[in-house]
């Protein structure tokens, strides 16, 4: 499969997925930085990719999902 990253982006044929650093996780949710942290702990929180040794960031597709499953559990 081939792949081409270009500013966070990992762009495939089916597939585009943007990755978000904390400050935009923490936008997207309204989630503070120590409850994302605390979920991801106890397996309630997608779990970030590290892209270095002190650097992560969360798939957009993961963490759409993730939002989606909390809005349709609230229905």
């Amino acid at each position: 499969m081939h792949h081409e990253f270009l500013m966070g982006l990992c762009l495939e044929k089916k597939m585009t997925d943007i990755l978000y650093r904390l400050p935009e996780v923490m936008a997207r949710t309204g989630l503070a930085r120590s409850t994302i942290y605390h979920w991801i702990a106890h397996g309630e929180f997608p779990q970030p990719v590290k892209l270095g040794e002190r650097i992560s960031a969360w798939r957009s597709s993961e963490l759409d999902a993730w939002l989606s499953s909390r809005i349709q559990g609230g229905k």
